[in-house]
Order: C-alpha cells, then sequence, then structure tokens
C-alpha cells in the first residue's frame, strides 16, 4: 500500500478497553464494540488512549490488541492507536506494529517521566519516530492532554514539526479543555486536523475550522456527536442535539470516565465484565452507579442497539 491516507476527520471515539476477569483485554468484547460504535455515528476509533487504559497496559499487549482486533474483522483504516511512551523505542514499535495494520494514523502522547523538557527535545522525540518509520503513508497526530501528561504540545513545536515533515504531522487532539488553544491551532496552521478532546467543544471547534473531536463520552454518545458534525457539515441547525450532547459530557465527567463509561456499557449489554477495569483504576461503586445511572437517563438519550 503506497497511496497517501486522507486527513481523518469526524466522530472519533477514545474507545474503552473491555477486559477479561484476570484483567486482560477482551478482544472479542472490544471487536463488538468497535463495529457498534461505527455503525452509531462514529467515522474512527483511537483505540489505545487514556480512555482505553493505554498507560496500563505493555508493548507487546498493546501490539497484540491492534493486532488481533483487525484479525477480528475490525478495518484497520477505521484505526488511530495510541502509541506514546516513554521510551522512544517502545513508541516506534507500537507505532510500526499500527502501521502495519493498516491504521490511518496514530495518536502519539510526548514522552511524560520528564517534565519542563524543551520542545527542542520533544522534536528529537517525534523526528525519530518518523524517521525510524520512515513511510510516507504514516500519519502522526499529537495528543495535548497537560493535565494528565505534564508536558504540553505548543504551537512552536507544531511549527517546528510541520515546517520539517508537513502533512506527516498532520494533526492534534486537544484534551487541555482550553477552546482558545484549539482554535488558535486550527487557525495558525492550515491543513492541520485539530480535534476536541471534550464534546462540549465540538461545534465551537468546528465554527472555527476545527476536525472534529475524539472522546469518551463517544463511546455512548457518538450518534449525538455525529448529528452535531454532520448537520454543521450541512449548515443545519444543530443546537438541540448539540445541547444533549453537552449533557452527556457533563453528567457522566462528574465521575472517574472509563469507570463511569463501562458501568454504562455494562447495563447497556447486560454485560457485566464491562465493570472490569485494570488497577490503578477501580470500578464505581453502587451509589455511584445508580447516580450516573439517574443522571444520565434523565437526559433522555437512549443508548442504540446493537445491530
Amino acid at each position: 500500500m503506497t497511496d497517501k491516507p486522507k486527513i481523518l476527520s469526524g466522530v472519533l471515539a477514545a474507545a474503552l478497553t473491555p477486559m477479561t476477569g484476570d484483567s486482560k483485554p477482551n478482544i472479542p468484547l472490544l471487536a463488538r464494540h468497535c463495529r457498534w460504535l461505527l455503525q452509531n455515528g462514529c467515522d474512527g476509533l483511537a483505540i489505545l488512549g487514556t480512555t482505553g487504559e493505554a498507560n496500563s497496559f505493555t508493548v507487546k499487549e498493546r501490539i497484540a490488541l491492534v493486532d488481533k482486533l483487525v484479525e477480528a474483522g475490525v478495518p484497520g483504516d477505521a484505526l488511530m492507536p495510541g502509541t506514546g511512551a516513554c521510551a522512544l523505542e517502545d513508541a516506534i514499535e507500537v507505532t510500526r506494529a499500527a502501521v502495519k495494520a493498516g491504521a490511518r494514523g496514530v495518536l502519539m502522547l510526548p514522552p511524560f517521566y520528564y517534565k519542563n523538557v524543551s520542545d527542542e527535545g520533544l522534536f528529537a522525540f517525534f523526528s525519530e519516530v518518523i524517521e525510524k518509520i520512515g513511510e510516507s503513508r504514516f500519519r502522526l497526530y499529537l495528543y495535548h492532554f497537560p493535565q494528565m501528561s505534564g508536558v504540553p504540545i505548543t504551537y512552536e513545536l507544531i511549527e517546528m514539526l510541520r515546517k520539517r515533515y508537513g502533512d506527516t504531522v498532520a494533526g492534534m487532539k486537544d484534551s487541555s479543555g482550553v477552546l482558545e488553544n484549539m482554535v488558535g491551532a486550527a487557525r495558525n496552521f492550515p491543513g492541520f486536523a485539530v480535534f476536541s478532546g471534550a464534546d462540549n467543544h465540538l461545534l465551537p471547534l468546528l465554527k472555527e475550522g476545527g476536525a472534529g473531536c475524539i472522546t469518551a463520552c463517544a463511546n455512548v454518545g457518538s450518534a449525538l456527536a455525529q448529528q452535531v458534525f454532520a448537520g454543521f457539515k450541512k449548515g443545519q441547525n444543530v443546537d438541540a442535539a448539540n445541547e444533549k450532547l453537552c449533557a452527556v459530557r457533563k453528567t457522566i465527567s462528574q465521575f472517574p470516565l472509563s469507570a463511569a463509561l463501562k458501568e454504562l456499557m455494562a447495563r447497556h449489554t447486560g454485560d457485566r465484565s464491562w465493570s472490569n477495569i485494570r488497577a490503578p483504576l477501580v470500578r464505581l461503586n453502587k451509589e455511584k452507579a445508580k447516580a450516573l445511572f439517574d443522571g444520565f437517563d434523565a437526559i433522555g438519550f437512549p443508548l442504540p442497539l446493537a445491530a
């Protein structure tokens, strides 16, 4: 395959990773979840991100998850795997596996252990990944999540990378929660796909030239997010759908996102294994789960049934 992939846009779910009882990735259940998301509003799937508990997995586990998911029939070109790591060679190894599996792009955190590193140091890290992958079809999406990583992706770094590597550095997921930072990136770097990491910023970012969203809540609200995205592109009034989407985000974000979303999926599917989560994260207790369900049900958004 030598053709260059199109820049991604639209609604991507930061996909959950269901677990078995012994905290191993449950690939059959994940494959079903991925297909359900693609059938209900998702344009792509950001697997192995923060919501997917990726940094609790080994390199071997992450590579196996990508490979087995494609083997299970999930299209590789629907995937944007998270491939960031503190160790450069780990990031290269996972990224190479993602590209081999046919992923249209990877989402990469900066190396996040050392804080206050320079843009020059981060440029060297990302540059080494790009050079070692060495494929024209490779697309890198930067992951700006300073609250979690402690290492921001600055405009200066984006400019350095785009100047050297052009469209290979294709875009960014901005989970900072700062709309002005997302808008500034979309305005300052034409052709650079900026995705909101939170659903409430999807519509404001689209109005300023953003590419879409990559969000945790798209695991349950992808149909709403797609109504907002597609409706906006068609010039329709999407205020009602956006209001409900923002309510979904506000309700779920009162709880730890991965645990809350897994509880919602467990209730929706009737499969209690959805509640499994890998330490150090923990399940919601019964009281919090009830509060979550009450708040979610009050929104009046029934989840789509499985096809």
